[in-house]
């Protein structure tokens, strides 16, 4: 598989930022008000999880995941941390389950390129994903679930 070669990554990784946080509001047109979780339903068989992690004034820290029911235990996938800035309508991708924070899995700031690489794949990922859920027409209800799902 052949990679993509951007003249411009980090314009690009901006731009991407910028869309995912449309899409998200497009999915989730009610995010701010959600206090701590929330379930996304559709026709296809698994849910949208959402939780919120962490509250500020300009921005919101979320987990988005499907929920996969495997021999009566629940695993939740793809477990994806993400930023949400309020004031500058972005969404960065802070952590995936499979993968180890960013900051974890490159050590030295001089390696600046291999972050802006990492980064850029992560927030690929997240934008396809919601371009799946927009494209399945997954809908979030007003009500709040409860604090243990």
């Amino acid at each position: 598989m052949s990679k993509l070669q951007l003249v411009n990554k980090s314009f690009c990784l901006e731009k991407i930022c910028e869309s995912n946080y449309q899409k998200l509001f497009t999915l989730i047109p009610q995010i701010t008000q959600i206090k701590a979780s929330a379930i996304g339903a559709t026709n296809a068989p698994l849910a949208l999880h959402l939780s919120v992690i962490d509250r500020a004034p300009y921005t919101l820290t979320l987990e988005l995941s499907h929920c996969f029911e495997q021999h009566e235990t629940h695993a939740f996938e793809p477990a994806v941390n993400i930023k949400v800035y309020l004031d500058a309508q972005m969404v960065e991708v802070i952590r995936h389950h499979e993968r180890p924070h960013v900051f974890q899995s490159i050590k030295s700031a001089r390696h600046s390129i291999a972050i802006r690489d990492y980064k850029w794949s992560l927030n690929y990922f997240l934008g396809q994903w919601l371009d799946h859920c927009l494209k399945n027409n997954y809908h979030f209800n007003n009500t709040e679930q409860p604090a243990d799902t």
